[in-house]
């Protein structure tokens, strides 16, 4: 069946989030946001490892030992996110197989539920190149002109918002990182091989921390699941 790993990128410095530390360490219900995110990939046991990729002065941050060698930490962040993805991949090659998966999630996206990382899985496993959880724009898309002001309306229809896990083939990963100059994101890169990466379904509460503002939606969604188990006990 192959092998499933998991790569989390931490090696962003958070410019936007306003704090000292990188928000990737910014504290969330007495956690870091990272060990969030850790978390909601530990929920599948398909999901055989899981590589934290941060800076060299970050190394020793994060304390693996609760997680019995399933979650590593490996200096080697770059100075993008897709160079650390690429560097982390190159020192995993010599232990993965061409059609081994990997799933890149960001390390500030802390409420991945536990249905959508089982359906991206579900979805994916025997997908020859792999795909990534989305959800559809529902917002009225506008087009900025000069001075700030509403050029046209953009149509809406068919486009996605891409969220993380995404999951691709290790061969055809590499290979896109290797050749992708400026990707956004991991299915950018594959885009840019002539592949179609495959839309999941998502979900809308799955948010990237990118403000402190961001960090009250996530506490209140994490609260109410943790309510949600609670009560189910």
């Amino acid at each position: 069946m192959g092998r499933c790993i998991a790569i989390l990128p931490a090696g962003g410095t958070g410019s936007r989030f306003g704090t000292a530390c990188p928000k990737q360490f910014t504290l969330l219900l007495g956690q870091p946001l990272l060990v969030h995110s850790i978390h909601a990939l530990l929920q599948d046991d398909r999901i055989q490892a899981i590589h934290v990729i941060v800076s060299p002065e970050y190394e020793t941050f994060l304390d693996c030992t609760p997680w019995h060698g399933r979650v590593t930490v490996m200096p080697c962040a770059g100075a993008s996110r897709a160079d650390t993805v690429r560097q982390a991949l190159d020192r995993l090659s010599p232990t993965l197989r061409a059609d081994d998966w990997v799933l890149v999630h960001d390390a500030a996206r802390p409420c991945l539920s536990q249905s959508a990382l089982s359906r991206l899985l579900d979805t994916l496993w025997n997908d020859p190149v792999g795909g990534l959880l989305a959800v559809p724009v529902a917002d009225t898309l506008k087009l900025s002109g000069a001075e700030g002001r509403v050029r046209t309306t953009v149509d809406r229809s068919g486009l996605w918002a891409a969220q993380t896990p995404q999951m691709f083939r290790f061969g055809i990963l590499q290979q896109a990182l290797q050749w992708a100059t400026t990707p956004t994101d991991e299915s950018a890169a594959v885009e840019a091989l002539g592949q179609a990466p495959r839309l999941v379904q998502g979900d809308p509460a799955n948010i990237k921390v990118t403000y402190p503002e961001d960090l009250l939606y996530a506490r209140w969604v994490l609260d109410r699941r943790i309510d949600v188990r609670e009560g189910a006990a």
